[in-house]
């Protein structure tokens, strides 16, 4: 019987031989951990810059004048300085516009801007994505194109067109401004939502005895609801928090929006009022944060189908 016999250099190499992988799976591990750690920081880097100025303002609302313009740091409004003086004083405050008709304002026109831009939106999104007509495609670029081109640039055109309607320091004139700047976003957006829907799916219906409008209305619509909602939160961020056109086109204090009106604060004459101007910043906030609550589930779903197609 012969037997074989390894000597222990080359145990050696086997075994060597055998263990390569697995310091690169290790090499590979710790680059991983690595990279998940930066991006870690990253993230908290990024969302304390987002949230600390949002959580400073409301501290800040909360603080009496006096600590406000100390030289010490005051984190949280401990109870023994914690005041609700300053909302107070935005709400009542006669020195300056008063709070509620610019409320009433930008109630109105962000509303006004929210329906119309929706309504017209939605329409010439299906009739850009449903029907095949002449100028379609001239239509569409011309959408595109016009997001391109700043309002700032359009300002003195704009306000001489209002000024011509006679419509300046009106909710309406305001509206009309705010609606032609959301609605080529609204469309080219909602263009994107009706793209998703199948035209197969109407058809069925109407072989099955529907009307195009039934058609529309109990299969279409329902499926561009979330669609509808992601795009409307668009448009009423931006009506609501718009600054420079309310500024040029609501010029008397009793037409003021709520941005226009926060900037009553500072005035040249006087010292700015920091813990009331926090407050009114707080004040134009509420209405959007609980506006965004409401539509959040709506919303993610139509982020979420805005991005496939099919």
């Amino acid at each position: 019987m012969s037997t074989i016999s390894t000597t222990p250099r080359a145990s050696v190499r086997h075994a060597s031989a055998a263990g390569k992988p697995a310091p690169r799976k290790s090499r590979e591990t710790q680059r991983k951990k690595a990279a998940n750690v930066g991006f870690a920081i990253i993230a908290i880097v990024v969302f304390v810059a987002s949230v600390f100025p949002v959580y400073w303002m409301i501290n800040t609302s909360f603080l009496p004048s006096s600590l406000i313009r100390g030289t010490d740091l005051h984190f949280f409004p401990t109870p023994d300085v914690f005041t609700l003086n300053n909302y107070v004083s935005a709400w009542t405050d006669t020195s300056r516009a008063p709070l509620p008709p610019a409320m009433g304002n930008s109630i109105m026109v962000t509303f006004f801007t929210l329906i119309i831009a929706m309504v017209l939106g939605f329409l010439a999104s299906l009739a850009v994505t449903r029907f095949r007509f002449q100028g379609r495609r001239a239509f569409i670029i011309a959408i595109l194109v016009v997001q391109m081109i700043p309002g700032e640039a359009m300002m003195i055109s704009i306000f001489r067109i209002i000024d011509g309607w006679q419509m300046l320091n009106t909710v309406v004139g305001l509206g009309i401004v705010y609606v032609s700047g959301v609605l080529p976003f609204t469309i080219w957006t909602l263009r994107g939502f009706v793209n998703g829907v199948p035209a197969e799916l109407e058809e069925a219906a109407m072989i099955d005895g529907c009307s195009r409008g039934r058609a529309f209305w109990k299969i279409t619509f329902p499926l561009l609801a979330p669609g509808l909602v992601a795009t409307g939160v668009f448009a009423f961020i931006q009506a609501w928090n718009e600054f420079v056109m309310a500024l040029i086109i609501m010029q008397r204090p009793e037409s003021m929006t709520l941005p226009v009106w926060l900037r009553t604060f500072q005035q040249a004459t006087q010292a700015t009022n920091w813990g009331a101007l926090m407050a009114g910043s707080v004040i134009i906030a509420v209405p959007v944060v609980i506006f965004f609550l409401i539509v959040q589930g709506r919303m993610t779903g139509g982020l979420v189908s805005g991005a496939v197609k099919g």
